[in-house]
């Protein structure tokens, strides 16, 4: 008993010395956790505070009893959203159009940046990271003005060449079918060149000694990047990867409510444009709550899946 007693008091000093080394050593560098204040209220203030209100999920919301006062509906809104007609459609274009931005674009910022970092001419090189970047600067409003402009079946310059080889103008917007492969391949090109940059930054790091070894080898300039540039920046690769598996439900909102219309409706109604239309417009803050209930509980299994493979497959992961 008595020995008992001696080692639960030794503990209890061990925590208590160590927990006033840790309060002298914050002291100590009380600048470094000033900085790191800013970042912490921020996601306190808009991430954890405003979980109180998932709870409109569950409730019919009335705006004279407040979110506590309401009364409580259980699933009710789920089951609305799923007994939609046309929910499970939106559910598709929502992972389809995600899935295809990944599979599509997800290479490409990773040739650009190996590309520019073979190359030597520095005025090239940074000649080309400006033109690449450029698009990314570019507002989403102009970019679908321009985008309209491009694909107009009278002036557009693709129906242009069309008509040039004798061929009849498309409306390729009031077309459902193309709706997916216009916003992939428009935000590809807006977002490579951005993209390349984290990639740029992993090359930068790439040991030296490794590719004069290969050069000493008789390694060609292919070979180097297989056997030495990719293996190195590929936990980059991984947790950009897992990360975009993390975001399948949040396909931009912006692009594709600006790009809508009564023709291609049919492809491009995904979960973000739904919910503002029916949830927000029509003030039925319940709804809208549930459903984004919903995605955030859909991408949370897919980030916590994809990392579990990347860990398993790879050894590398976000945790």
């Amino acid at each position: 008993m008595k020995a008992d007693l001696f080692v639960q008091t030794n503990m209890s000093r061990g925590t208590r010395s160590g927990t006033t080394r840790t309060f002298r050593k914050m002291l100590a560098h009380w600048q470094l956790y000033l900085i790191l204040l800013p970042p912490l209220l921020y996601v306190i203030v808009f991430h954890y505070i405003p979980m109180y209100g998932i709870q409109l999920a569950f409730k019919q919301f009335q705006a004279t009893s407040g979110i506590t006062g309401s009364p409580w509906v259980g699933l009710k809104h789920f089951e609305q959203f799923f007994s939609s007609p046309s929910s499970w459609r939106i559910i598709r274009n929502t992972i389809g159009i995600s899935l295809y931005s990944i599979a599509a674009g997800f290479a490409f910022p990773i040739l650009l940046a190996v590309a520019l970092n073979e190359v030597r001419a520095r005025f090239f090189k940074k000649t080309v990271q400006m033109i690449t970047y450029a698009p990314y600067f570019i507002s989403t409003v102009v970019l679908v003005g321009m985008l309209m402009q491009v694909l107009d079946p009278r002036v557009g310059v693709i129906n242009q060449i069309i008509t040039l080889f004798g061929g009849e103008p498309v409306n390729l917007m009031g077309k459902a079918e193309y709706f997916k492969s216009i916003y992939v391949w428009t935000t590809i090109w807006q977002g490579t060149g951005y993209s390349a940059v984290i990639y740029l930054a992993a090359l930068a790091g790439v040991s030296r000694d490794l590719q004069e070894a290969c050069v000493i080898d008789g390694a060609s300039k292919l070979r180097r990047i297989w056997h030495v540039d990719l293996p190195s920046i590929r936990p980059t690769i991984v947790i950009l990867l897992v990360l975009s598996f993390g975001s399948v439900m949040n396909v931009g909102f912006e692009m594709i409510f600006l790009m809508q219309n009564s023709l291609n409706l049919a492809a491009s109604e995904i979960i973000s444009t739904y919910v503002y239309k029916v949830g927000l417009i029509n003030a039925n803050f319940s709804f809208s709550t549930a459903i984004g209930l919903f995605n955030s509980v859909i991408n949370l299994i897919l980030l916590v899946s994809a990392n579990y493979m990347a860990r398993k497959f790879t050894d590398n992961s976000l945790w």
